[in-house]
């Protein structure tokens, strides 16, 4: 094994090899694909003015990790993850080449940008378990899996930072065509790490997919601190996620701005991300995430009551910073926890409900909040949603040290 003593805390999982080729292929990734996020948000709000149909493109890109996404772990949990995770890359990549094709020729309409979204849907239902499955395979010994987790997240969350400023740039001088064929461009970067990559293959669990997924379910349902974490990330993705639905219709119509109005916005919430990964990559202890995850909770309520409230800019990027920050620590943080406390052999089930929990929900959140803003408007919908999370945190809150018990005294098994 190589050795910690040369890498920082901070970035600790990088002396592995197969975690660097992971890491560097997965940052060219990332970064296209929020290209392609804001680029189709913008395009759809820019054809139809509609800040439904953006939740309803948001629902349907989502809802596929909600109804797929826990079979989708027990099917990947049955086969070799690196080979299907290049296979994944692949179709993405053709995914982003059909709509840079559509809207390059004039030929996409509200109708096909939703059937595109949900492609790209079910195609993350298993993307995303078998990334996050995955990276135990990539560090050798259990003691690097949290940090690697946490830079893996910190990715996402650069990426977030710079590839929507960069889209709104990109959108004021070409096209979102051009975003959507630089995401197709990017999947060769991860897909290229992947080949390169020297592993033994990953372990496979034997009998149906039926009985496959059934273990992991009563695994999880058998777990108290699992029951609840998962409870708070479908809360958490339900009410303060939902806040990307309603994005541009801030930038157009509250700030009478354009899609560099919509870059920053979305970079300030990617900024706020960004530093929360980088202070749970200096964590160690898991047992003091608990407290993080509600506190954290606490501020993405409150944030999204000033965001909702606020008339200046500069004052709503302070908002997105404080809203990204607060999101990704509860989810990037549970995830730590519940991988942390999954045997080897389930991992992929446990990854997989635990991301169509925060996918499928964040889903719902943006259909009920799209579908809220266009009655009452896009401020007192997100407000609601804010009112709804610091109404959970008041429940949660005395439940906490029981649930910091149950996590320490959880068995973490190896195998």
């Amino acid at each position: 094994m190589p050795d910690s003593r040369s890498w920082p805390t901070p970035i600790r999982a990088l002396r592995h090899p197969n975690f660097r080729l992971y890491f560097t292929g997965q940052a060219v990734s990332t970064l296209g694909s929020w290209l392609q996020q804001v680029a189709l948000a913008w395009l759809i709000y820019r054809l139809t003015g509609s800040a439904a149909l953006l939740g309803v493109t948001t629902f349907a890109s989502l809802l596929p990790q909600l109804l797929v996404g826990p079979l989708a772990g027990a099917w990947i949990d049955r086969h070799d993850k690196r080979r299907l995770l290049i296979g994944v890359q692949g179709l993405l990549g053709l995914q982003a080449i059909a709509l840079t094709v559509l809207t390059a020729t004039g030929l996409i309409g509200p109708t096909l940008i939703v059937l595109m979204a949900a492609v790209l849907g079910v195609l993350n239902a298993f993307d995303t378990p078998l990334r996050q499955s995955l990276l135990s395979q990539f560090v050798s010994g259990k003691e690097d899996l949290p940090n690697a987790l946490a830079l893996n997240a910190m990715l996402f969350n650069a990426s977030r930072f710079i590839g929507p400023p960069l889209a709104g740039l990109l959108l004021g001088f070409t096209s979102e065509a051009t975003c959507f064929a630089l995401n197709a461009l990017s999947y060769l970067g991860l897909a290229a790490g992947l080949l390169v990559i020297r592993m033994a293959p990953t372990p496979r669990a034997a009998g149906s997919t039926g009985d496959v997924f059934r273990e992991g379910l009563t695994y999880v349902a058998a777990q108290p601190p699992i029951r609840q974490m998962m409870l708070s990330v479908l809360v958490v993705n339900l009410t303060a996620s939902s806040y990307a639905v309603l994005l541009p219709v801030f930038a157009k119509d509250i700030f009478a701005g354009d899609a560099r109005t919509l870059g920053w916005l979305w970079g300030a919430a990617g900024l706020g991300s960004l530093v929360g990964t980088l202070l749970l990559a200096n964590r160690h202890a898991l047992t003091s995430l608990v407290g993080t995850i509600l506190a954290c909770a606490l501020a993405g309520g409150a944030g999204l009551l000033a965001f909702a409230a606020s008339q200046h800019l500069a004052l709503s990027l302070l908002a997105m910073a404080v809203i990204g920050f607060s999101i990704t620590n509860c989810n990037v943080g549970t995830n730590i926890l519940l991988q942390s406390l999954a045997p080897e052999r389930l991992r992929g089930r446990v990854v997989s409900l635990y991301t169509s929990t925060r996918f499928g929900f964040d889903a719902i959140g943006g259909l009920l909040v799209g579908i809220l803003a266009e009655q009452v408007g896009a401020p007192w919908a997100m407000a609601s949603a804010g009112f709804l999370l610091l109404g959970y945190c008041a429940w949660l809150l005395p439940r906490q040290r029981r649930l910091a018990r149950q996590v320490a005294d959880a068995p973490r098994e190896d195998g």
